[in-house]
């Protein structure tokens, strides 16, 4: 059974093994947009309790520009936490909606608990925002619900000591069949469909999360350590519609071929990826690199990892095409060409959409970096940043 989207490129299909993915319904040309999906529901990941001072808005999660006195910021007027917005539209648009009364009073509540550590802070906040979209959007909260993510049969103690607590805090007459069963639902969707908003890229600094966003429709793309796909955002920019995920063809794509993500960067090693998947998503990727990798000695992944960050990034097209059919490592071609080699970022390029720019020009995913086939291949200049 298939199901269409607004995006004529793609539909969703049921495939053994892999449950619901996305397929190229017609031909893709690299570059494409396949998709464009809106979040449901939007949660800080700063633990309240960790007294960091927000640099973003509070509903848009643009970066504040500057941190002005308290006596001048837009802030939430019954807020005793760190609630700032960057403007006084989104200071409305967050009070009718994810900032409402209920949820000033729950967040505070967070903050002022001796008893939650970081992680459960998090998990507390995803929760109060969830719970609230049932008040103000019950159709996406059935939305949220029908999303991957298999109910566990028994709760943790650390699920019930949450759901005590959350339960606690929300208003009885305002949400009907609060129960364990229903948060741990919750949690499980959370942590298998929620992306994160990173935080502008700078090879200095481990990139951090800004916040976590669910979206819709994002979550039907399955993982692979080799996409033919990859997201963008672009939080910072002015305009509606800043937290949108944006998802483009790295290359082209036949028709009927599923199309796929990776749901972390693609320069892991094979035992963090197997790890990563395994503890946030409950499988064993079986993809072709990970079918080639498996065979591998640690000493020949770490050779590998190193010859990624320095001499492989330099090859002509010809050192390509001999590596891509060396048995050793058939998919080395990927990372000469789509693989960004900005120093710390490890973002993925995929082609400006048609519509925007000249076929040959690529856009990393992370830093923003536009290149040139020729300067991928070594032929041209450094490229340019973009914000």
């Amino acid at each position: 059974m298939s199901e269409t989207t607004s995006n004529p490129l793609i539909k969703v299909k049921e495939i053994e093994g892999r449950g619901r993915a996305v397929i190229a319904s017609q031909s893709v040309k690299a570059g494409q947009i396949l998709l464009r999906d809106s979040p449901i529901l939007i949660y800080s990941s700063v633990p309240l309790q960790s007294g960091i001072p927000s640099n973003f808005c509070s509903n848009c999660f643009r970066r504040l520009e500057a941190l002005v006195p308290s006596s001048s910021s837009i802030t939430c007027h019954s807020c005793s936490i760190n609630t700032l917005f960057c403007s006084p539209n989104c200071r409305s648009i967050a009070l009718a909606s994810s900032h409402s009364p209920w949820v000033c009073q729950a967040l505070t509540s967070i903050r002022n608990s001796h008893s939650l550590s970081p992680d459960l802070q998090i998990q507390a906040q995803f929760l109060v925002s969830a719970y609230n979209l049932a008040s103000f959007s019950p159709s996406n909260f059935q939305l949220l619900l029908s999303l991957q993510g298999e109910s566990p049969t028994t709760q943790t103690a650390e699920t019930l000591f949450l759901h005590s607590f959350i339960a606690s805090l929300v208003p009885p007459q305002s949400f009907a069949g609060v129960s364990p069963e229903l948060t741990a639902a919750l949690l499980s969707k959370d942590k298998q469909n929620a992306f994160g908003l990173m935080q502008p890229f700078d090879k200095d600094k481990e990139r951090a999360v800004r916040a976590y966003a669910i979206y819709p429709k994002a979550s039907f793309f399955n993982h692979d350590c080799l996409p033919n796909a990859c997201r963008f955002d672009y939080v910072d920019n002015i305009g509606d519609r800043n937290t949108d995920m944006i998802v483009r063809a790295i290359h082209d794509i036949p028709e009927g071929q599923e199309i796929c993500l990776s749901y972390f960067p693609v320069n892991w090693n094979y035992a963090d990826r197997q790890r990563r998947l395994l503890e946030d998503y409950g499988f064993t990727c079986q993809c072709d690199r990970c079918k080639v990798e498996a065979n591998w000695k640690e000493d020949d992944e770490e050779g590998m990892e190193e010859d990624n960050d320095d001499e492989q990034m330099a090859g002509s097209k010809e050192d390509e095409i001999a590596v891509e059919e060396d048995g050793d490592f058939p998919h080395a071609y990927f990372f000469l060409r789509y693989l960004c080699d900005t120093e710390n970022c490890g973002g993925t390029l995929a082609p400006l959409p048609p519509s925007e720019g000249t076929p040959d020009i690529m856009e990393c995913n992370v830093c923003g970096r536009l290149r040139s086939h020729e300067e991928i291949d070594g032929e041209g200049s450094d490229g340019v940043m973009v914000d």
